[in-house]
């Protein structure tokens, strides 16, 4: 059998702030290596998400086609949002972006996953929850509809077919096929799921 490497502590040296903005910043550190040396490190910073697979009485799940300039295309995904409200918990945060993006509640919630996006280079993690026992709900007050949200659209797809979408390509934001996995793997086989406000 392999001997595993001694742990490294991967310490840093030496940082700086390269770009801050609204949602995002870019840090640049320079960290210790294992065997001598540094080595220059670039990071994006972003503040976490959440995302929802809302599943109805039918076994429908909820998804949004929504363009994301990034790729200039459109994505099909799940209700989803920034964790961009200061002391907000992560299953309020589920919560209100269910509501004010599909107009939904959900009378039963689960926490799924924890996933970190892309860890090469950014500390995003995303929570994705499970919401069960739908009913509609008015948008929270103050919420104005605006930008890319103003050309979503909104579908309940069976939950065997969005999976499929996942293996057929058609689904590749992250979180969702992440999310529409997992989601599929709970009901079917009623895995032990952490409390819905771990982190």
């Amino acid at each position: 059998m392999p001997q595993q490497a001694p742990a490294h502590e991967y310490r840093v040296l030496a940082s700086e702030t390269v770009f801050e903005g609204p949602i995002i910043s870019l840090q640049r550190d320079t960290v210790a290596m294992p065997g001598g040396g540094d080595s220059v490190r670039d990071l994006v910073r972003h503040p976490g998400a959440v995302a929802v697979v809302a599943v109805d009485d039918e076994d429908r799940v909820v998804l949004l086609r929504q363009y994301r300039h990034p790729l200039g295309a459109y994505l099909w995904e799940l209700p989803a949002g920034l964790r961009d409200s200061d002391g907000e918990p992560p299953l309020e945060t589920a919560k209100r972006e269910l509501a004010e993006e599909v107009e939904l509640a959900a009378g039963r919630w689960s926490l799924l996953t924890t996933h970190y996006s892309s860890p090469g280079f950014c500390d995003e993690m995303v929570l994705v929850y499970l919401a069960e026992d739908l009913s509609p709900v008015a948008r929270p007050h103050g919420f104005t509809v605006q930008h890319e949200e103003l050309d979503l659209t909104v579908e309940r797809v069976p939950l065997a077919d969005a999976v499929q979408r996942v293996f057929d390509g058609d689904i590749r934001n992250a979180a969702a096929v992440v999310g529409l996995l997992a989601a599929a793997q709970a009901r079917a086989t009623r895995p032990r799921l952490r409390p819905v406000d771990a982190s």
